[in-house]
């Protein structure tokens, strides 16, 4: 993942100074596409595990949460 997000990095830099070639465009496009989707699957999986308490300890995780982690506890 680190190769990954450096190349597009590498790219983004290229793409300011001198521009970048059509294959390097569609390599940017196919990285970005592919980073965005792990970052986005591993937020969810984090909001999927919160539990929010409010001061005096009691569970007041929202309603659509919860019903989201039983669904996902289902299968």
């Amino acid at each position: 993942m680190n190769s990954e997000l450096n190349r597009i990095n590498t790219l983004a830099q290229k793409a300011k100074t001198v521009g970048l070639t059509a294959e390097e465009k569609k390599e940017q496009k196919q990285l970005r596409e592919r980073y965005l989707k792990r970052f986005r699957s591993a937020f969810k999986n984090q909001l999927q595990n919160l539990k929010v308490v409010d001061e005096t300890g009691n569970d007041v995780t929202p309603e659509k949460l919860k019903r989201s982690k039983a669904m996902r506890s289902k299968n």
